[in-house]
């Protein structure tokens, strides 16, 4: 959505706000901030301002397009706060925001305040007589603007938000399917062919799971327990040196998913190879300063963890994966 339909639509809101209640009927221009497409008997709202015009419970109603008579009272308006306001701001000097805004809330307060002409009451007097009352109660919560995007449900059964790089997830049976998702500053929600299938709390920490577990497959459900602490109490209850390592993984690591996959792997030695062989090549890959899944299989494979620590302070670590090891050639 373009910054000037966001504009716009906050601004109904702050109107509906400073008046303190909800019309029956919201009366915009034929701007293309509202209308999309413009038609005698059914124009097309801005799906956005259609929204906001829901959750206050009013409508809207364009102005006939080639109808002066239709805006006239609006024109006039903005013709007398020009001279009422802007007249007397353009020559002052602001330094923030906030001064230029108080400043024409004070201009704002005498304008309504001001007796009509001819009329032995103002504005406001008006408003609160004849109008306020008819205005229904605000909802308490403001309008959340909804954006949009797209992406396809991944094989661990989550999609990913692209504008905050994290991830949420959906009921399985819509693994490879492309869904939208509509999100705003506080909910992300996921469509299919229009049906909503997942809603989640929204996170704005990047390279997050965000999980259901009621949503994953039995084979998924391992996967949504994975967390950082989980596997390093499950390396320290090994040993702190496979903690230690442990940790290291986590640290160096962008994408969580990838670093559990490399812990996982790690811990899994300890039934492969048993407990001892398993803290001998932490110990080893620590002094070598180089953390992965694929340091810890070398030194297995190759032995190394149980050589002599003293005869063997020379020995080089194969870290690159196209070395094979000795094995290879026997």
């Amino acid at each position: 959505m373009s910054q000037q339909k966001e504009d716009f639509v906050n601004s109904v809101e702050n109107a509906m706000r400073y008046f303190g209640g909800t019309p029956e009927a919201i009366v915009p221009d034929n701007l293309k901030s509202a209308v999309i497409k413009s038609s005698r008997f059914e124009p097309t709202i801005n799906e956005t301002l259609a929204d906001l015009a829901e959750h206050y419970e009013t409508t809207i109603l364009p102005a006939r397009a080639y109808k002066p008579r239709d805006k006239s009272l609006v024109e006039g308006a903005v013709k007398i706060l020009y001279r009422r306001i802007y007249v007397h701001l353009k020559n002052r000097t602001f330094f923030n925001l906030e001064q230029l805004n108080e400043a024409i809330w004070e201009l704002l307060d005498l304008h309504n305040r001001k007796k009509l002409t001819g009329r032995p009451y103002s504005r406001y007097e008006l408003f609160l007589e004849d109008e306020k009352d008819k205005l229904r109660p605000l909802p308490l919560e403001r309008f959340q603007i909804k954006y949009h995007s797209f992406a396809t449900v991944m094989q661990n059964g989550h999609v990913l938000h692209s504008q905050d790089k994290n991830y949420y997830s959906v009921p399985y049976q819509y693994i490879r399917k492309k869904v939208k998702l509509l999100y705003t500053q506080s909910v992300v929600e996921v469509y299919y062919k229009y049906n909503r299938i997942a809603i989640h709390q929204r996170s704005n920490k990047a390279y997050v799971y965000t999980t259901n577990a009621e949503h994953l497959a039995s084979t998924h459900q391992f996967v949504a327990d994975w967390s950082a602490t989980r596997f390093i109490d499950w390396a320290n209850s090994i040993d702190p040196c496979v903690g230690e390592f442990i940790i290291k993984i986590i640290e160096n690591r962008n994408h969580p998913e990838q670093a559990f996959k490399s812990c996982l792997g790690i811990l899994s030695f300890e039934k492969k190879v048993g407990k001892e062989r398993l803290i001998n090549a932490c110990k080893r890959a620590l002094d070598f300063k180089i953390y992965s899944f694929k340091t810890i299989q070398n030194i297995l494979e190759n032995n190394l963890d149980s050589l002599d620590e003293d005869k063997d302070l020379n020995q080089d670590l194969p870290e690159h994966h196209n070395i094979r090891g000795k094995h290879y050639y026997e």
